[in-house]
């Protein structure tokens, strides 16, 4: 488990997206120091939006002071790079595709984690499966990290795209196993009964009454842990006490939230666009 810092402040926050205007204002409305602050970032650093270069080069800058976990768009632009999918005319990676540095940048982004975890709080960018403990997800974590992270990893990420297996199980190898870890992680909004996974709905969770969001499914393992997360615009922010949901849709014409660990604290920084439109 994570180890306590002798931080002044931790903030997180949601959703970025590109968003680095909005990101700039977040920062100085906070008061971020970071000689003596950390920003813990919940995934979805990029894509959609217009800042996306500038966004990875902020972030890498502060070095040791942010903890960045890996979010589906993301996932999306290693997988790009990698020549695993191709981008469709939503996509805003061009600038990062066409930087001077983006060896380095890319090198930086496949090397942060899926999850982390530290003094009674754990991050992740959508969600966690009912069946798993924390322990056991940052376990799950470290093998998609150390693929991600080594000499393979491109042709890691050319056999990851898919949607299935939806449904855990402990004994689950190979890509099967490490594709439905990083499903859950960076695309997790709802699960059916059976706690198998159903990807393709977005909106909010009224609107799906067949489905269990994923926080609410009963008896979760995980719930020992305040679980921080972004991903799904649809809910806004919510601090629920033990699930805190960060993802205010900037990019959509929102906001961009930050949280303070400490005391629970909130702000936002309304998007300066409202024009953008896509998937998330």
């Amino acid at each position: 488990m994570g180890a306590t810092h002798p931080d002044r402040h931790r903030y997180v926050i949601g959703d970025v997206q590109g968003c680095f205007d909005e990101l700039q204002i977040l920062i100085q409305k906070i008061g971020f120091d970071p000689g003596q602050d950390r920003l813990w970032v919940a995934g979805d650093l990029i894509n959609r939006g217009p800042g996306n270069l500038a966004v990875l080069r902020y972030l890498k800058s502060l070095g040791e002071r942010v903890v960045c976990v890996l979010g589906n768009h993301d996932i999306f632009f290693l997988a790009v790079v990698s020549g695993a999918v191709s981008q469709t005319p939503e996509d805003t990676l061009q600038d990062l595709l066409e930087a001077p540095d983006r060896d380095e940048l890319v090198d930086w982004l496949r090397r942060r984690p899926l999850f982390h975890v530290e003094d009674g709080y754990a991050m992740v960018h959508a969600g966690l499966l009912p069946q798993w403990s924390v322990a056991q997800a940052e376990d799950l974590a470290a093998e998609v990290e150390c693929e991600l992270g080594g000499e393979h990893w491109q042709d890691f990420l050319r056999g990851l795209w898919g949607g299935k297996p939806c449904a855990w199980r402990d004994d689950l190898t190979g890509q099967d196993r490490l594709r439905i870890i990083v499903n859950a992680m960076s695309r997790l909004r709802f699960l059916r009964s059976d706690a198998s996974i159903d990807l393709k709905p977005k909106g909010r969770p009224e609107d799906q009454p067949g489905l269990i969001p994923w926080y609410a499914y009963p008896d979760a393992r995980w719930q020992t842990h305040t679980i921080l997360h972004g991903h799904w615009s649809a809910l806004g922010y919510r601090d629920t006490g033990g699930v805190i949901a960060l993802d205010s849709g900037c990019v959509w014409g929102g906001s961009l939230t930050a949280f303070r660990l400490a005391d629970r604290a909130v702000w936002s920084s309304p998007a300066l666009t409202t024009e953008r439109t896509g998937a998330e």
